[in-house]
């Protein structure tokens, strides 16, 4: 049987630069993707850009290359893949004051952030022991993978990041190495890209970054050549990932957005779109009413054969 390929292309984008006027910006950007009948959401601010979006081959190629005209946008950071639907109902542009939120005014991930590490040099700059290797992610998606020997910050989300560090960085200037050498990482780049620029504002210059993030090493670097040890978690209906890109066995708890492997979706605490072995004695009965209303709501649209707004 031949193999149908999926008519829709999905990029996903981001760009630290100098935008002087975002407002100005945003229509023009909106209605160019309009124009190529896209949808999906594109995050602008003073600091760049971010978004993912979808449509045809043909539309998605002309709108990066209409965005990578434009000076600021010339280095933009683009990952690809496909779908059999368009997985997005309409397209949104939106001013922001960050295109990934951090919480913390002045930094200059545009012009202050650290040095790009290719994936292909990235092992050998991680097997430094004299290398700090820190995963910029969040706890629940650290839980299922990272590099071997990366410190885990154990935080919640990307705003409590800078709060970590700043208790590291005391531990780092107290000892012997006045000046080490940090690497960071994140799942596409755009995290570890501006927390580089915070620990550069914090008086460490150096500091390097893994150009792609996470799947861009996946993608490149072979299996037996590689450091990183378990799945990488995503924000999308895959939850997780392997080297290759290839799809892990992970389904994801809607009420606390843990990943869950197949042993943990046999525990008779998972409940589909209610609770897990993770979260199952920390929802209130409230909570799981609201939980169980929406998978319902999630089910019956299935079985109608469309697609629920809140589906994940």
């Amino acid at each position: 049987m031949t193999e149908i390929a999926h008519p829709f292309k999905v990029a996903a984008l981001y760009h630290f630069a100098v935008v002087d006027d975002p407002a100005v910006l945003k229509p023009i950007l909106l209605q160019a993707c309009e124009d190529h009948g896209l949808k999906g959401t594109i995050l602008l601010a003073a600091e760049g850009i971010n978004g993912t979006i979808a449509g045809t081959a043909k539309a998605i190629d002309a709108l990066v290359e209409f965005l990578r005209d434009m000076p600021q946008f010339s280095g933009l950071e683009v990952k690809y893949s496909t779908a059999d639907h368009i997985p997005f109902l309409r397209m949104k542009v939106r001013l922001k004051k960050e295109i990934v939120t951090m919480g913390v005014e002045g930094i200059d991930a545009a012009r202050a952030k650290g040095d790009y590490v290719d994936p292909a040099d990235w092992n050998a700059m991680v097997s430094d022991p004299d290398t700090i290797v820190i995963d910029t992610r969040n706890a629940y998606e650290v839980a299922i993978g990272s590099f071997e020997g990366a410190i885990n910050p154990d935080t919640e989300t990307f705003r409590d990041f800078p709060a970590w560090f700043d208790d590291f960085a005391e531990q780092l200037k107290s000892s012997a190495e006045p000046s080490p050498k940090i690497a960071m990482f994140c799942t596409g780049g755009i995290r570890c890209e501006k927390a580089t620029a915070y620990v550069k504002a914090q008086g460490f210059d150096n500091v390097h970054h893994l150009k792609g993030g996470i799947l861009k090493y996946l993608e490149h670097v072979p299996e037996q050549n590689s450091r990183w040890q378990g799945d990488c978690f995503l924000f999308d209906q895959r939850v997780a990932v392997g080297h290759g890109l290839k799809q892990s066995d992970y389904d994801q708890c809607h009420a606390c957005r843990m990943p869950l492997n197949p042993a943990e979706r046999e525990s008779p605490q998972y409940i589909p779109g209610e609770a897990c072995p993770h979260c199952y004695d920390s929802r209130s009965d409230e909570q799981r009413a609201r939980y169980r209303e929406r998978q319902r709501q999630v089910e019956k649209a299935a079985k109608e054969g469309r697609q629920h707004l809140g589906t994940p």
